[in-house]
């Protein structure tokens, strides 16, 4: 997910999320078009079936869905609590793989979630910034993630309905657009207005954009090469890495409060995410 300015009051910022987000789903489409069928990087695949077609706008309505929900808690939630619930992405991921695809792991990966969750509980009763509605919102955004990768693992891996990451993102970017755009309208007021000021004002604003849609479009595909060449679950549980460092990192530039017992909790989840590795390299 590209980075997202935080409108809670500890940070002073505005939220600007879904118009990047929207922006980025046109540019995946313009830059996956051109890679395939003018540069010709991957062959051009098209949609086998109705029943793949309602998959890959299942997933780009779900893409959608963690998306503004992910923006809407950053407006209650200080980001360092948001990337801590994030964490237990994996946990969400190894229930939908199970009910999904009926794939199991051993029992000692699932052990290593117990960490993993038990942290965010523990930081959660401890976060000076504690909004109910933000932490419903946000454990809405993250099971939305899970399910995501879960249904992409499917699109990239299934025999059947097989496609290549860039395909996939090519069909995903123009259905995403279509649902974030008028939610973008609707919750960022002006945002077409304030987008023309800062052009205005600084041209690099658009080259920012460019730029960012260009990492953005580079981030998905690799999310989704990760997925076809390990599983969902590794690729949430390598994503609290991420995590980790977004905690430090909101902390360091934002000043959000967070208590010893809540940093305890963070650690917690840090060491979850190092034991699943080593369980994982165990199963093997």
């Amino acid at each position: 997910m590209i980075l997202t300015q935080s409108k809670n009051p500890n940070s002073g910022v505005q939220n600007w999320g879904e118009e990047k987000e929207m922006k980025s789903s046109s540019q995946f489409f313009t830059i996956g078009y051109v890679a395939i069928a003018w540069m010709k990087m991957v062959p051009m695949q098209i949609i086998r079936s109705r029943v793949q077609f309602m998959k890959i706008l299942a997933l780009s309505l779900i893409f959608c869905a963690s998306v503004v929900s992910g923006n809407i808690s950053l407006k209650y939630l200080p980001v360092s609590f948001n990337q801590a619930i994030g964490a237990t992405t994996p946990f969400f991921t190894a229930i939908f793989a199970y009910l999904m695809t009926f794939k199991r792991e051993a029992w000692l990966t699932y052990v290593t979630l117990i960490p993993v969750v038990t942290g965010i509980i523990i930081a959660s009763g401890s976060e000076p910034s504690f909004h109910l509605f933000g932490f419903i919102i946000c454990i809405g955004a993250t099971a939305a993630r899970a399910l995501k990768s879960v249904l992409q693992g499917i699109l990239l891996s299934s025999e059947g309905e097989k496609l290549n990451p860039m395909n996939l993102l090519l069909y995903m970017a123009p259905i995403a657009v279509m649902f974030l755009l008028p939610a973008t309208l609707l919750m960022e007021e002006n945002v077409v207005g304030i987008t023309l000021a800062l052009s205005r004002d600084d041209m690099k604003i658009i080259w920012y954009l460019l730029f960012n849609s260009a990492l953005a479009y580079i981030v998905n595909l690799t999310n989704f090469l990760v997925t076809k060449h390990t599983s969902a679950l590794t690729l949430q549980v390598l994503g609290n890495a991420k995590g980790a460092v977004a905690v430090v990192v909101s902390i360091l530039i934002f000043r959000n409060p967070v208590s010893v017992t809540g940093m305890l909790g963070y650690s917690l989840t840090v060491i979850g995410v190092v034991l699943y590795g080593e369980a994982k390299k165990r199963s093997k």
